[in-house]
């Protein structure tokens, strides 16, 4: 098997682990094999890949998502540094909605995670000059690109950094919080 697959506590987002192989000169690894993933139940399309570097630690990214019809599956990796990474679970009537599952991500655990749609998606970072590397089963749409307050109380994430501390772009200030957002997906469907 080429790649390991499991659940988190919100069991439709999933933690990937690609196997590496190593020796004197460094490693190889499969980041990414449409059909090793279909093997472990993992069988989307993805349209677009999107690289982000932040410079500085604690550089906050998030909450995002798209709404339909441009919403996006995500499939999140870290090729240097590392994130604490969270998803959010939007979808109306889930047993898990307004819930969150977060775990970290690093170039040193060489581990992906998958965020699909229906969830909102955010990021911290825990190194500086960080880089993140997704990709998505939709093409970008302004229209559609939407958020969450990242410091929302009701969702009540336990963030590794600070409010005062945290690097914020001034959209991510403004989000609305979760009782605000309109109803963009309903679970089951």
């Amino acid at each position: 098997m080429t790649v390991i697959c499991e659940s988190l506590a919100i069991p439709d987002v999933k933690i990937l682990r690609p196997k590496r192989h190593g020796d004197n000169r460094g490693f190889f690894s499969e980041a990414y094999s449409q059909a090793s993933f279909a093997d472990v139940g993992i069988d989307m399309t993805f349209v677009q890949d999107n690289h982000s570097l932040s410079a500085d630690k604690g550089t906050v990214r998030g909450l995002h998502f798209q709404s339909p019809p441009f919403a996006q599956d995500k499939l999140v990796r870290v090729p240097r540094g590392a994130i604490f990474d969270v998803a959010v679970d939007l979808r109306v009537g889930s047993p898990t909605y307004g819930q969150h599952v977060s775990t970290v991500i690093s170039a040193d655990e060489w581990n992906q995670i998958l965020v699909p749609v229906g969830f909102a998606h955010g990021l911290v970072t825990l190194e500086p000059d960080t880089e993140v590397l997704y990709k998505v089963s939709n093409i970008y749409s302004a229209d559609c690109d939407k958020g969450v307050l990242w410091n929302d109380p009701d969702i009540d994430i336990d963030w590794p950094v600070t409010e005062e501390d945290a690097v914020l772009s001034a959209k991510d200030k403004i989000q609305p919080t979760l009782a605000e957002l309109p109803q963009y997906f309903t679970y089951g469907e």
